[in-house]
Formats: C-alpha cells, sequence, structure tokens
C-alpha cells in the first residue's frame, strides 16, 4: 500500500511519518516547508513541497496512491487563515484530488465529540469536512482522539512556574495520547471498513492529578489554586465580544474541554509521568 500523508510537520503527522519510516512503509509526506521533514529524516524524495490550501497547486497529487492520511488542522490561526480554510477547505481539496485519482482510502484525524462540539469553530470547520468525507463515497476512518499529550504540556510549565490553575475542582476526567501511539492507530485504520474509532491514553485521570504528576516529576510540592467555572464561563463570555476571532477560537476550544470530561477506549503504551519525565530529560540535555 502506497500511502500519502498530510499533515506531517504536525505533534502527530510527525509521529506517523516516523511510524512508518520505521516500519519501512512506501510513502510520502507532503509539506510548505521540506525542510522540517527532512530534518526529521524522511528523504528528500520521500517529500512534496505543495500548499493544501490552494486547490490549483495539487492536480495530481494524489496519483498513483492507494491510501490517505490527514492530520492537516490548525491549533492556532495564523498567516491569515481560518479553521474553515485549513480544517475543511484543505482537506477537502485533498479529498477531491484523491477521489479523482481512485484513491482507495482516506483517514482522517478529528477530535472526540466533535459532532456534540459544533458550536465550537474549529469542530464546525472539522466536522463540516467529516459530513463531505462520509457523503463522498471514498472509503474512510475517522479517528477522535480525546487529545494529544503535547496539549498537557502546559501542566508541566505551570508546575515549572510553581503554581497550576485548574477549572472548577479539578476532577474534570481525560485520557489525552501520546504521538506515537495515536500514530500506530492511525495506521491500522487504513485497513478498517468504514468507521469512526474513538481512542485515548492508557491511563484516565482528573486534571488534578495531572497536575499533580507534574509537580511530582519536578520534585516540587504541588501547589493548585483552582478558578470557579463561573468564572471561565465570564472569560468565555468576555473574549467573544471583544477578541478577533482569528484569537478567540483557540481560546474557545480550550475554555469548553478544559471543563468536560474528554476519556475514550484505551490504547498505547505511553504513561503521562513518562511523558512529564520526557520533557526533564530533554531540558536537562538541552542545558548540558
Amino acid at each position: 500500500m502506497k500511502v500519502l500523508l498530510a499533515g506531517a510537520t504536525g505533534y502527530l503527522g510527525s509521529h506517523i511519518a516516523k511510524a512508518m519510516l520505521n516500519k519501512k512503509m512506501d510513502f510520502k509526506a507532503i509539506a510548505r516547508n521540506p525542510q522540517k521533514l527532512i530534518a526529521m529524516g524522511i528523504p528528500k524524495e520521500q517529500i512534496i513541497e505543495a500548499q493544501l490550501t490552494d486547490r490549483a497547486s495539487l492536480k495530481g497529487i494524489c496519483s498513483g496512491f492507494d491510501a490517505v492520511i490527514s492530520t492537516v488542522g490548525i491549533t492556532r490561526q495564523k498567516d491569515g487563515l481560518s479553521y474553515m480554510d485549513v480544517d475543511y477547505q484543505a482537506n477537502k481539496n485533498l479529498l477531491e484530488e484523491a477521489l479523482e485519482s481512485k484513491v482507495q482510502k482516506f483517514v482522517y484525524v478529528s477530535v472526540l465529540h466533535g459532532a456534540a462540539l459544533q458550536h465550537l469553530q474549529i469542530c464546525a470547520a472539522k466536522e463540516r469536512f467529516v459530513t463531505e468525507l462520509k457523503a463522498s463515497g471514498m472509503p474512510y476512518s475517522i479517528v477522535r482522539p480525546s487529545g494529544f499529550f503535547s496539549d498537557i504540556t502546559e501542566f508541566y510549565e505551570m508546575a515549572k512556574k510553581g503554581r497550576a490553575f485548574l477549572f472548577g475542582d479539578g476532577q474534570v476526567k481525560v485520557n489525552p495520547i501520546h504521538g506515537a501511539d495515536l500514530a500506530l492507530v492511525c495506521l491500522d485504520a487504513l485497513h478498517e471498513p468504514n468507521t469512526s474509532i474513538d481512542v485515548g491514553g492508557p491511563e484516565v485521570l482528573t486534571h488534578q492529578a495531572i497536575a499533580e504528576a507534574a509537580f511530582n516529576s519536578l520534585d516540587r510540592k504541588a501547589k493548585i489554586t483552582y478558578i470557579p467555572n463561573w468564572l471561565r464561563k465570564i472569560i468565555l463570555r468576555i473574549s467573544s465580544l471583544f477578541l478577533p476571532k482569528a484569537q478567540f477560537g483557540p481560546l474557545e476550544f480550550f475554555l469548553h474541554v478544559m471543563a468536560m470530561d474528554m476519556y475514550a477506549p484505551a490504547y498505547g503504551q505511553h504513561t503521562i509521568r513518562g511523558y512529564f519525565n520526557e520533557l526533564k530529560q530533554t531540558e536537562k540535555t538541552r542545558h548540558r
């Protein structure tokens, strides 16, 4: 199976690229900046330089491929692009090319509970594409992670500064998944029939437990401040009125999911405590 990977320079995409390299799979990766992929160890001949938001530049990009995996999306709106420009339209451009080239499988990474969160800008864009993918006739798999390990880096950063801030009573439950584990889920999804896969990491923990693990990894006593949910709602309301749409989008998503359980069927081997220890070790290596 020859696979085309879109979104290879992002957190998850980079892990998928590494997994395919390790498995010696036949693949190519799309990037606006090939140097990022070359630095990851991807041979230049396996890189396609393209801009997914420009449909005209994608002509024939899927030719010769059996499957497409897309992790394309933006966590912070930049370059004047919106969620609809990237999470929806860029993926739609790629899907249209895949259909023209008679690709046999399209794996797309969305978000857990995305259908129920379509009132949020980012989820509205992602789910609009999911709807088009399902209606296209293209065999598909929708992967819905509960969250990435990269999302919980902020807990570690707060612990480094000496105090963590949590919404409510800190008892919201989550099980984010490491990119290396999720990459294997995405590769397995290449062989699944039309399906939607909810997936999380091996540990379901509260926000408080994650914060405590971050402090513990730094050998520090946990100091946690709890922010009332009514204040979170006020921040959300005021931000919607005064922040530019591009700035409000990421904050809107963050303020919603930080107040709701986000856990899914468990998968993988990487633990949150292990991830924090990795961050600590990386910092030590960097400062040598």
